[in-house]
């Protein structure tokens, strides 16, 4: 194990009293390096203690190393002395104050969209593409004026982080993947709190949830494809350029649904590879077991050890029962099979409040601090 996990450093929560930011204090107070320094959430709840403050939905109790902690406005100064800033904000507001964050020279990993299209802020999914972290120099040399230690890093929709999990593993095993048809039946948590009224989702399937379509069909170019020198594009820029996979164009269509299920997304996904003839479903199903994260193999004590888990039963994966397992931090795949209009197909299975939301942040962050990303002085 890294000698960086010995140590302790200081961390804020932006957001704390939603729902991701309560996810955000939930891992967090158990975190082996970590410490909740601050937290942050808007003027109704600032000068408040945590536990008067919050409206608590997590299953376990508000942990007690918070539960005093008086919440502050989300502005740097209150924030100075953290190594690392986690956002669970919502998109309406993070723009501005994850922004104000970053030229404050503090390090924000954001679970908000706001900066995922921004084209010097990687969107990682720390189990598929922890190599785009090196545009971070970049980000910080173009900021006017430059920045010596703040940066944004953004995690993926729950829903795009899910499917690119296997998508990843699939692409490093067998080469690129030319098209991909994705149906999703997405838990009512994905909306926040309070979410899809009841009137609405119980007893039914809403086939239609805003933007999240466009997400996945966008986001998941940018995490599977390359990061490379403009210059290679014949620009003379010589900055680094995300490719959004264009060495090898790859066609997503996806339908999105939201179901009656509390957490826990399921994908239904059939993709087709350009290598032919194309690997078989045993095959695939060995590669997903295989794979490995390098967050996991540098020791983030929050990366699964498992990064896909692959089903043999016929009726797995399922939400309630595989949701939480590795603490909802991998992703689940079963039903590996062969596709008659396309290759392969499959269902997959992942934590949107865990791996989908602020486990992936955390694990960004460990991986950051392991690899000396983050300027970190410990506490």
């Amino acid at each position: 194990m890294n000698q960086v996990n010995q140590r302790q450093y200081k961390v804020g929560v932006l957001g704390a009293t939603g729902t991701v930011g309560q996810r955000f204090i939930s891992l967090l107070a158990e975190h082996p390096f970590f410490v909740i320094h601050a937290l942050g959430a808007s003027s109704r709840s600032a000068g408040k203690p945590y536990s008067k403050a919050v409206n608590w939905k997590q299953t376990r109790a508000i942990p007690a190393v918070v539960r005093e902690m008086v919440v502050q406005e989300c502005v740097p100064e209150h924030f100075k002395d953290c190594v690392v800033v986690f956002s669970g904000l919502d998109a309406d507001v993070a723009g501005d104050i994850e922004h104000a964050f970053r030229v404050a020279d503090l390090a924000v990993f954001s679970n908000a969209k706001n900066y995922r299209r921004d084209p010097h802020v990687p969107l990682i999914v720390p189990l598929v593409n922890t190599s785009h972290f090196s545009i971070i120099p970049q980000q910080q040399r173009l900021h006017a004026p430059p920045l010596r230690k703040g940066f944004i890093v953004t995690n993926a929709n729950c829903s795009t982080t899910a499917v690119v999990v296997p998508l990843g593993a699939l692409e490093r095993a067998f080469g690129p993947i030319e098209s991909c048809m994705i149906t999703t039946m997405q838990a009512i948590s994905g909306a926040g709190y309070p979410g899809v009224p009841s009137l609405d989702i119980v007893d039914n399937v809403v086939p239609y949830i805003p933007g999240e379509e466009e997400k996945i069909e966008w986001e998941t170019l940018k995490i599977l494809g390359g990061l490379a020198h403009a210059d290679d594009d014949d620009s003379g820029s010589g900055l680094l350029a995300f490719d959004m996979h264009a060495a090898q164009p790859l066609r997503i269509s996806a339908s999105c649904t939201r179901v009656p299920v509390v957490e826990g997304h399921t994908e239904c996904v059939s993709v087709r590879f350009a290598r032919r003839p194309p690997p078989s479903p045993q095959q695939v199903r060995e590669a997903l077991q295989a794979y490995t994260s390098e967050a996991y193999s540098i020791g983030c004590p929050s990366a699964p050890r498992h990064t896909v888990f692959v089903h043999e039963e016929p009726d797995r994966p399922q939400p309630r029962l595989d949701r939480d397992y590795q603490a909802g931090a991998g992703v689940s795949v079963g039903r590996v099979r062969q596709c008659r209009v396309l290759d392969i197909k499959f269902v997959v299975l992942a934590n949107n409040v865990a791996i989908g939301a602020a486990t992936s942040s955390i694990i960004n962050a460990e991986y950051a601090v392991l690899k000396g990303i983050v300027s970190a002085t410990a506490a």
